[in-house]
């Protein structure tokens, strides 16, 4: 019997729980081949029942899922490997000990998987189709090599909103319910009136040595029962975007810096990780995304400031309060090609169309004097490209990505890309 009968046979064998116990929803019900699913699973607690596949020997179970994992590694057929981890507990324990992190394994399975770095080795390869009709723009992981083909696997959405003195884009794993009051509503991104400073609005906290500024007001508390007990509920800044103002109004690329709050510059030397990814690993699937439904009025609103954005530096990997210095991003300078009279990059063919809103990003290596050696990225990490953004087509962008950026957090920078920049141009 091959491994692919096995797991019809158990979709078949648990055809009979209600979706009430899980629900994977997986890509055949969505519009169109480029509307897949990657939303959690349903906090309530699985239904457990006597069956043949609950009780399998664990010697047994783990040579399956470990063979289904191995063999189908890309999208559609990936989504068999989440359909095993909603069998049961027992499944899903399996599961949790074989599948690992992108980081690891350069695949994104389950929905956790959107909010954790990057593949060390390679990236991830993305794409954004915006629609500018309804102002919403929808994340894409990319299952051919070819730029235009639109058949990919939906990630994430997000919906941008004008205010009197910002903009904001809310961020969903639901490709057509994009609001804050929504289940799948997973952090946001706003900006200040000239589209010069962001920052990145998480649901969930980072982790504890984290460099996060402190809140400049909170509102009262919200209580759901949605919202896991073991995760604090609101809106944490995780990062902060500033894009050089042009007062001059000098033709030229935009020039941008990254303040990654959440992710130290340790990560980058030689043994670093990205703190509280073990913690992310460890947890139930069911409450890996327990904790993303939340209320406008949990807000921890941090103001723009000038102070902010600029507060870069430090003289070590660690501040006077013990938290690890967070990494800075900066733009890659673009050459100047005589022939063709503009600034170019090497996309490596997978941006085809010029634009301002095309960039690269790497790690800075600019450090406050007295600085160690050993708390900047080695050079070879430093040339390395952690984010890639531009145009292929109309209203057709690519993203690629690497560790330690996430998926979450790599396409609200992009996002970033696409708003008015009255002073930046």
């Amino acid at each position: 019997m091959s491994f692919r009968s096995i797991v019809r046979d158990v979709r078949d064998g648990f055809g009979s729980l209600s979706r009430r116990s899980f629900d994977v929803r997986l890509p055949s019900h969505h519009r169109g081949k480029s509307h897949g699913s990657f939303h959690e699973l349903h906090d309530q607690p699985l239904v457990i029942q006597n069956s043949r596949w609950a009780n399998l020997p664990p010697e047994l179970l783990f040579d399956i899922i470990k063979r289904l994992e191995e063999s189908e590694s890309t999208w559609h057929s990936r989504k068999h490997v989440v359909a095993c981890a909603a069998v049961c507990r027992s499944w899903r324990s399996m599961c949790k000990e074989i599948v690992r992190s992108p980081e690891f394994c350069g695949k994104l399975t389950f929905p956790v998987s959107l909010k954790q770095p990057g593949p060390r080795d390679g990236n991830i390869q993305c794409f954004i189709k915006r629609d500018k009709s309804n102002l919403t723009y929808h994340l894409f992981l990319c299952l051919s090599p070819a730029l235009l083909v639109e058949n990919g696997k939906f990630l994430l959405s997000a919906k941008r909103t004008r205010r009197t003195t910002c903009t904001e884009y809310v961020i969903s794993m639901d490709a057509d319910n994009i609001s804050r009051s929504s289940s799948t509503y997973i952090g946001k991104l706003r900006s200040n009136f000239l589209g010069t400073k962001f920052i990145i609005y998480d649901t969930q906290p980072p982790h504890p040595c984290a460099h996060i500024p402190p809140p400049g007001r909170t509102s009262r508390r919200f209580y759901s029962k949605k919202v896991s007990p073991k995760v604090p509920t609101g809106s944490y800044n995780i990062a902060q975007i500033t894009y050089q103002l042009n007062v001059l109004g000098t033709r030229g690329p935009r020039r941008m810096h990254c303040l990654m709050h959440s992710v130290p510059a340790s990560a980058l030397d030689a043994g670093g990780t990205v703190p509280g990814q073990p913690e992310l690993l460890s947890r139930s699937l069911e409450d890996s995304f327990r904790s993303i439904s939340f209320s406008k009025s949990l807000d921890h609103f941090t103001e723009f400031s000038s102070s902010r954005f600029s507060e870069v530096a430090g003289s070590s990997n660690e501040d006077e309060d013990g938290k690890l210095k967070p990494l800075i991003l900066k733009n890659k300078a673009p050459r100047w090609h005589e022939q063709l009279q503009c600034w170019c990059l090497n996309f490596r063919g997978r941006v085809t169309v010029a634009s301002v809103k095309n960039f690269q990003l790497i790690a800075a290596t600019q450090p406050a004097a007295g600085a160690p050696t050993s708390s900047q990225p080695s050079q070879p990490e430093h040339d390395k490209i952690i984010l890639q953004f531009g145009k292929v087509g109309k209203d057709m962008f690519t993203m690629d990505y690497r560790y330690p950026l996430s998926a979450f957090q790599a396409f609200a920078i992009c996002l970033s890309s696409f708003d008015t920049k009255l002073a930046c141009e």
